[in-house]
């Protein structure tokens, strides 16, 4: 059995959470919950619950909060370019990427292996947690304290957004569509890993020249990595000749 690395979150951790959060926590167990990793609580272990089921919650409360927010700003946009959008600015990059800013990696509660593995610094768990301090900010202090939160992460994202960005799955296939290249065809190549934490082998190719190869933590990840990788070799950077 793998031991957490810590028994919990530390007060003076807390403490510190609780400022770059922006909200005291009238229920401090929340707090803990929400930095507590599955590999951390279990049966038998000191901690019992981990952050899976606040991570649920602060999901919905993030998505629609972003789609509250997009409506309001683009008021000529449609539900496609809104959708978009709100992909983009709730997809698992940016969240880990919020997280990051925050240092949500060193306020975790972990087991040894997943510490040893790089679990503090590991995308996937970053934005997973940071899904669960929303759902605990929404539970402890309501919707006013998740939106707070959430605009202050979230709305500079909105205002630096140009247009409604594209995922790399739509626009390899509207690049070789332009081109009557037809459809990009997707291929499972490799699964591996713990059944609770798989990692997929994807090869996107086309009808004529050699398949881009990307892993990732789901099917729709690997896919889309594997887009973006056939794309850059299909289309030149402007820094190449």
């Amino acid at each position: 059995m793998n031991a957490p690395a810590a028994a919990g979150t530390p007060i003076d951790t807390l403490a510190l959470v609780e400022e770059r959060l922006g909200y005291r926590f009238a229920r401090k167990a929340r707090l803990r919950e929400a930095l507590t990793h599955s590999s951390a609580a279990g049966s038998g272990r000191r901690i019992k619950r981990s952050n899976e089921r606040l991570e649920f919650l602060g999901d919905r409360v993030l998505g629609i909060v972003i789609a509250e927010l997009l409506f309001k700003r683009f008021a000529d946009e449609g539900e496609g370019a809104l959708s978009q959008r709100h992909a983009g600015l709730v997809r698992r990059e940016t969240l880990a990427e919020v997280a990051a800013e925050l240092g949500v990696g060193d306020w975790l509660t972990l087991a040894r292996s997943e510490e040893e593995g790089g679990g503090r610094s590991n995308p996937a768990l970053l934005a997973d947690a940071l899904e669960a301090l929303i759902g605990a900010l929404y539970l402890d202090g309501g919707w006013a304290a998740a939106q707070a939160f959430i605009r202050a992460h979230w709305d500079r994202r909105i205002v630096e957004m140009r247009g409604p960005p594209l995922d790399a799955k739509t626009a390899l296939q509207e690049w070789t569509q332009s081109r009557g290249l037809g459809l990009p065809a997707y291929q499972v190549t490799k699964t591996s890993g713990p059944p609770h934490a798989p990692t997929f082998e994807i090869a996107v190719s086309l009808a004529e020249g050699a398949p881009a190869t990307a892993t990732g933590s789901s099917k729709r990840a690997a896919e889309q990595a594997a887009a973006e990788r056939l794309l850059a070799r299909l289309i030149p950077q402007p820094d190449q000749p």
